[in-house]
């Protein structure tokens, strides 16, 4: 996880993202790289080892399991080599080696927890890792061991590294994923904690207007007839009644033209008489009628926005996908094969990828041809949006292993869309649910370290 919303400190956030030499780090549900590849960590690299051989000692006990100083030394130099990298500033070496420490200690935790629910992660998933690294850095698979090599880092040393990371991320998805839940009303408080949704300067309106103007001058008589007139309009309104229609036929102000809309506006460009009677309504109330200077006033909510909602118009992408879910007669490492050769099949001309989809996927979606429709950040699971956000229009991933199984995508189209706030909300639901997954992931970390018994040794000697 990284520092989105709540984290601690920024000293944190590096050990929680350094785990690996090449700065790939598991963050919500996906591995991402968040470091490129670097030739010039070799000779460090290379010479860690020599100097920490003979300097090995316990300096901790998790459960009877030992944490030794090379293990806290190596992160030290993985952490200290990122931070290096991109210029943040290095706190003294014994303290961030007492950091380290702790990190390790918690996830030791976490590890032990995962052995005993049974976790474990085969080859296939380990090499689909091993490629979306490789992705990351745009180089192929080949080229990325070659690099670790040049690095000085053992292949299978490695592996086992991305191994243990996603066992990590797999005891969290089921000690702590599956049960955070995102109400409408998470979703409010998000809004507010942010940015403050009853400040005028965030909120943005839509309204429909219905003017019954009142000549000035007019009579008593006359100003209660036209009252009478706009509250028999706001009736109508509040009854279903068109409201396009009911400003075309009764509105006396230039809008009435447009059905009385006046299109999206920041509250303070509209009359504060307006944005008082109005901040605190849903889409599809109607407030009024109000009394100005100018008459009665009947308004519409059509639209409306806070700060703190994501960007109006996002890009969204159509893709079509393959799924095939593993089970003790399909391993993982057969789906992967299986659907390498539809790949093959497909690329070659000699099938076509929505009768494949109909044949073969396992997913709600195979009846029309693996069509997911079009989908807005945020929509799938990370490691499923990684992969296909990074392919262009026409283009096919390789094989890609999720918590759902394994699958095949391709990317039909891409489109700039302006959501509405049905879609508004949707896309802070997963901001919300990221903030809960982030609190959840703190407490569970926290209970898991304190059931764990740890005997500190000797402190560790970076």
């Amino acid at each position: 996880m990284t520092d989105r919303f709540t984290a601690p400190s920024r000293l944190s956030t590096w050990l929680l993202c350094a785990p690996l030499l090449l700065a790939s780090t598991v963050q919500a549900q996906g591995l991402r790289l968040s470091g490129q590849l670097n030739p010039s960590r070799a000779a460090a690299t290379q010479s860690a080892p020599a100097q920490q051989s003979t300097a090995d000692f316990i300096v901790a006990l998790v459960n009877s399991e030992p944490v030794t100083n090379n293990e806290v030394r190596q992160r030290l130099l993985r952490v200290e080599q990122q931070m290096a990298q991109e210029g943040a500033p290095m706190p003294a070496r014994d303290v961030l080696a007492r950091e380290i420490l702790e990190q390790i200690i918690n996830e030791r935790a976490q590890m032990q927890q995962a052995t005993e629910l049974g976790i474990t992660v085969d080859e296939a998933a380990v090499t689909q890792a091993e490629q979306s690294i490789a992705a990351q850095n745009q180089i192929s698979p080949d080229e990325l061991r070659r690099r670790l090599a040049a690095d000085g880092i053992d292949i299978n040393r490695f592996r086992n590294d991305l191994r243990g990371q996603i066992v990590l991320q797999r005891v969290r998805e089921r000690q702590v994923d599956s049960r955070v839940r995102v109400t409408d009303a998470d979703i409010d408080d998000f809004i507010r904690e942010r940015q403050g949704s009853n400040d005028v300067a965030s909120l943005e309106l839509n309204l429909a207007h219905v003017l019954v103007a009142v000549p000035e001058g007019a009579s008593a008589e006359r100003i209660q007839e036209l009252q009478a007139r706009a509250q028999g309009v706001a009736d109508r309104a509040r009854g279903g009644a068109d409201f396009a229609q009911l400003a075309r036929d009764f509105s006396d102000a230039p809008e009435r033209a447009n059905g009385g809309v006046f299109g999206m506006r920041a509250a303070s460009r509209l009359p504060t008489l307006f944005v008082d009677a109005t901040r605190a309504l849903n889409p599809g109330a109607v407030a009024g009628p109000l009394r100005s200077p100018a008459g009665f006033h009947v308004l519409k909510v059509i639209e409306k926005r806070q700060a703190g909602m994501p960007a109006a118009v996002v890009t969204q992408t159509r893709a079509r996908h393959i799924l095939l879910r593993t089970s003790p007669q399909l391993s993982q490492s057969d789906a992967v094969a299986r659907l390498a050769g539809y790949r093959q099949q497909i690329a070659s001309g000699q099938a076509n990828f929505e009768a494949l989809a109909r044949e073969h996927s396992q997913d709600g979606s195979a009846s029309q041809g693996g069509d997911l429709g079009w989908a807005s950040p945020g929509m799938f699971v990370p490691e499923f949006e990684q992969a296909m956000n990074a392919l262009r229009p026409g283009e096919m991933s390789a094989p890609l292993v999720s918590r759902f199984g394994v699958h095949l995508i391709r990317v039909d189209e891409r489109r700039q869309s302006t959501l509405n706030q049905r879609e508004q909300r949707e896309q802070v639901r997963g901001l919300a649910r990221e903030k809960k997954l982030d609190d959840a992931l703190r407490v569970w970390s926290q209970d898991t370290r304190s059931r764990a018994f740890v005997e500190y040794r000797d402190p560790p000697q970076p």
